[in-house]
Parts: C-alpha cells; sequence; structure tokens
C-alpha cells in the first residue's frame, strides 16, 4: 500500500486523540489542495507496518482517521485498516472526496466508520468549474448514503477560496447538503497546487463567521462551525 505521513492529532475527530493516517492517491486535482505530494504517490510500505503503527498508538489514541488523498482509492487497504482499528476497541473517521459513493458503500455496509467527514467543494452543479471535475452529484449521492446509517456521524465542509467561490455559493450548499456538522474552513495559501493561488490572502475569519451565521436558519438541525488559522475551531 502506498501512504503519505502518520501524525496524532487532537482536533481532527472532535473529543478525541486521533492517529491520523494519510493514504496516497486520489483521482481529483483541486487547485488548493494542500497535500498534493501524495495525489499520485506516496511511501510504498506492508500494511503490516501500519497495523504496527495502530498497535503502539492505541493506549494513547481513541480513533483513528484515514484521511488522504482520497483513501478510498485503496479501498482493501482502508477496509484492513479501519477493522484493525475496531478490533482494538477504537472509534473511527474516514476523510473522502465523496466522489466514489459505490466504495463508500462498501465501507458503510461493514459497519467499519462511525464518523465520515466529506468535504463539499460548491454547489453540486459548479463541480466542474471550481474543481476541474463533474463528480457534484457523485458527492451528493456519497452525502445521502451516509444519510442512511444512524449510526454514522456525518460532517460536511466546505474551503472558502476567495475567487473561486462566493458567499452566495455557501448560501446555495447550505440548501444543498443534509448533515450534523457544516464546518466552513478557511483557505490556506500555502503548499497548494495552483501557483496562482499563492497569491490569494486567506479570507477574514469573521467574514467567514458572518457567512456561517447566514447558514443558521437554513441548516437548522446543523452545527456550524467556523476553522480559521486565528481562531482554530468555533461553534457559530
Amino acid at each position: 500500500m502506498k501512504i503519505g505521513t502518520t501524525l496524532i492529532s487532537s482536533v481532527e475527530f472532535h473529543g478525541n486523540m486521533s492517529l491520523v493516517i494519510f493514504l496516497a492517491g486520489c483521482p481529483l486535482r483541486c487547485p488548493y489542495c494542500h497535500n498534493g505530494e501524495i495525489l499520485e504517490d506516496g511511501d510504498d510500505i506492508d500494511i503490516g507496518e501500519v497495523y504496527k503503527v495502530i498497535d503502539d498508538s492505541k493506549d494513547f489514541i481513541d480513533a483513528v482517521d484515514v484521511s488522504g488523498g482520497e483513501p478510498l482509492s485503496q479501498l482493501d487497504d482502508l477496509i484492513s485498516i479501519l477493522r484493525v482499528a475496531k478490533k482494538l476497541g477504537l472509534k473511527t473517521k474516514l476523510d473522502t472526496s465523496g466522489v466514489y459513493p459505490d466504495r463508500l458503500k462498501k465501507v458503510l455496509d461493514l459497519n467499519l466508520v462511525d464518523y465520515v467527514a466529506m468535504d463539499i467543494k460548491s454547489p453540486f452543479e459548479k463541480y466542474e468549474t471550481i474543481i476541474g471535475s463533474n463528480i457534484g452529484e457523485n458527492v451528493k449521492k456519497s452525502m445521502e448514503l451516509v444519510n442512511q446509517y444512524d449510526k454514522t456521524y456525518l460532517e460536511c465542509r466546505t474551503t472558502y477560496v476567495p475567487g473561486l467561490l462566493k458567499p452566495e455559493d455557501i448560501i446555495d450548499i447550505s440548501y444543498e447538503i443534509n448533515c450534523n456538522v457544516y464546518t466552513l474552513q478557511q483557505f490556506r495559501n500555502r503548499s497548494v497546487l495552483d501557483e496562482d493561488l499563492k497569491d490569494i490572502e486567506s479570507p477574514n475569519p469573521h467574514e467567514l463567521k458572518d457567512m456561517a451565521k447566514k447558514i443558521k436558519s437554513i441548516l437548522k438541525d446543523s452545527v456550524i462551525k467556523v476553522k480559521s488559522a486565528e481562531f482554530g475551531e468555533e461553534v457559530i
């Protein structure tokens, strides 16, 4: 299998200390991606080494979070990692773009995921314009799939990139999604795929909060959060 890296984090799975495993490979090339070095390739290691990292960490963590890249690109290895985590009594989280609904269903049917964090990159009909891949319907299907599994918690999250998205896009997204938590994330211009975006300043966190407040009446049953470098993760 191919991975990027692993790290311990207290912020990726709220209220839990997590081992985050970054699986390499992704079919998308989002211009603002900050993990570009693992989109096509990563370190080729035996999956047994990943099992050992999980086992060595189990006394210090509450959960395993599999991120990427797109973890569902390596479906069999992803399932194996989640099974090991579950056998050790750990919670599990999957970060996904929603590009592979059929593969996601296989994971959900095995009851291996407690928490799914899904990127909603734009209103569904604007995906090709925003990221160059017409996968909006796949993402919508993936979101709807997760909502069919009562025991799986769903976070939708959007990275707000000035120039690519507008405040009205966030309104449109809010009408299209159904999730437990919606997080509006601040764009950071470091390590992005599109060199032109390095000249784009990060959006003002107060402007992100204003956007978040405007959608509270739309997403009445969801927790609304804003995530920024200045203030961390805030519930609005």
